[in-house]
């Protein structure tokens, strides 16, 4: 029998070829980037909106369904070759995390140029930019301040909301309304590239924190960067989340290798962009006072380490009178509940029992609801303060985890906060990997389906909705029961294995 071709060999197992599942991710990246065109988000302020191409894409009923049915069908598309991209790459030898880190790039790539989909956000960000250009303190000013502000794309509900967004964010949305001059497409174009900035930052230190605790870099980069949630929610939506996320897994690598400072700087950089990794800085004082410190070491480099990230924080709030404004976002959450969150659902099945038995549900919920915030908390704090000495990475992730998963929210990029400090250190060829499958599933169904925009005025046979959730559907059928290769994923049981 002949041998394999070398470049087989290398990347995967016999007779695997990667670079089909690269192409079919392409094209399912085009197609989210031609659906966009029609229901992705588009500021009623943007010169895009005259184009003909895009009135009759967003005006005629046809152009309105055949673009919701080219993004789900791309997102799906997406989904897929994530999936087979990991089956052929399974031997994960060398050479496979040049593979996955070339679908990173030629699957994000035409994102780059996408409407903004499942997330209008980036429009607020420019709002935000505009009120530090004009003096204004987004701490306690909405973006309902400013002239003609609905004309930027944002969402009602930020008119009279202070931004929960840290002073580093601020001065980089301030700096891109005065290069765009608050021209929306533009505008959004800069925050995309912010936004790749974080992404590069993954690209560049998951695979190293990964190596450092013995898991295969390029598996951990294919669970954290090339699945599609990571890449619509982090590339298209232009979340400022990926600037967080990037300089919170840079900052976390230089502490593990026994460079406090710049990973406490890191690291503050990114509470500076978000303050909810804020979680992560008694983790940074434990990797810096390494595996085998007492009490008395622990204590002293958690103090050294909230003096230096507190003293920056404090100096970044100096400009503009900012103040330490940011923290009202970590002590006056947003109300309300997503209702796909343990505690939002949980709540919901707590007051219809308690409205059973004729008692006050409402008040019930609420105990509960707040009853996880305080858990999540307590099993961060326990995280901090016990466990191996030696796992630190894992203790953090498990905490950021802890936070997100028991809030009353929990938006659909969330769950990417914590995945990259999960996936470096070990997520087993297991339920554990199943578990990711099926989140990164349903929130990449969840999104394409609940974040389409269509003007009031189309007339449409269907609701675009309705036909977004009947290809959603049709695609997860198909790979749950008709690919002969994506249904093993879930229903065969897996083969034992290292988390390399």
């Amino acid at each position: 029998m002949a041998a394999p071709p070398r470049a087989t060999r290398a990347v995967g197992q016999a007779g695997e070829r990667p670079r089909i599942a690269l192409l079919q991710g392409l094209a399912g990246s085009l197609l989210v980037l031609a659906g966009s065109v029609g229901v992705g988000w588009i500021a009623n302020g943007s010169p895009m909106i005259r184009q003909p191409l895009v009135i009759a894409m967003r005006t005629d009923g046809t152009g309105v369904l055949v673009s919701t049915a080219l993004l789900v069908v791309g997102a799906m598309v997406l989904l897929r070759s994530w999936l087979r991209l990991g089956q052929r790459l399974a031997g994960w030898g060398p050479g496979s995390l040049r593979e996955v880190v070339l679908a990173v790039a030629l699957w994000g790539a035409p994102l780059v140029l996408a409407v903004p989909i499942y997330s209008r956000d980036v429009y607020a960000y420019t709002g935000q930019g505009r009120l530090m250009s004009e003096g204004l303190n987004p701490y306690t000013t909405g973006i309902s301040a400013l002239s003609n502000w609905f004309m930027l794309g944002a969402d009602p509900s930020w008119a009279e909301n202070r931004t929960p967004y840290g002073p580093l964010f601020l001065w980089l949305a301030q700096g891109v309304v005065a290069v765009t001059g608050a021209q929306p497409d533009f505008s959004v174009l800069l925050f995309r590239l912010l936004a790749c900035v974080g992404v590069a930052l993954c690209v560049t230190y998951v695979p190293r924190l990964a190596a450092l605790h013995g898991i295969g870099g390029a598996r951990a980069l294919w669970l954290v960067a090339a699945n599609p949630l990571f890449l619509i929610s982090f590339i298209a939506s232009a979340h400022n989340d990926a600037l967080m996320v990037g300089l919170a897994v840079a900052g976390t690598y230089y502490a593990a290798v026994r460079r406090p400072l710049l990973g406490i700087v890191l690291v503050t950089a990114s509470i500076a962009v978000k303050p909810i990794t804020i979680v992560l800085l008694p983790f940074i004082g434990l990797l810096w006072a390494g595996h085998a410190a007492g009490w008395g070491r622990k204590f002293l480099c958690w103090a050294a380490t909230a003096v230096v990230s507190g003293g920056l924080l404090v100096l970044a709030g100096l400009p503009h009178g900012l103040g330490l404004g940011w923290t009202w976002a970590l002590t006056d959450g947003t109300p309300g509940y997503t209702g796909y969150s343990p505690s939002g659902f949980g709540g919901q099945m707590v007051e219809l029992v308690v409205n059973a038995v004729g008692l006050d549900g409402g008040t019930a919920a609420d105990v509960f609801r707040t009853a996880l915030t305080l858990a999540s908390i307590a099993a961060a704090g326990w995280l901090v303060l016990f466990g191996d000495p030696k796992r630190v990475v894992r203790r953090l992730g498990l905490a950021f985890a802890a936070v997100v998963l028991l809030a009353p929210i929990i938006q659909p990029w969330y769950v990417l906060w914590f995945l990259p400090f999960l996936a470096t250190t070990g997520i087993r060829n297991n339920w554990q990997v199943k578990l990711i499958y099926v989140v990164v599933g349903f929130f990449v169904v969840f999104g394409a389906q609940d974040q389409v925009f269509v003007w009031n005025f189309v007339e449409l046979p269907v609701s675009a909705r309705a036909l977004a959730f009947g290809v959603a559907l049709a695609a997860v059928v198909y790979l749950l029961l008709v690919d002969v290769h994506t249904r093993k994923l879930l229903f065969n049981r897996p083969v034992r294995s290292s988390p390399k």
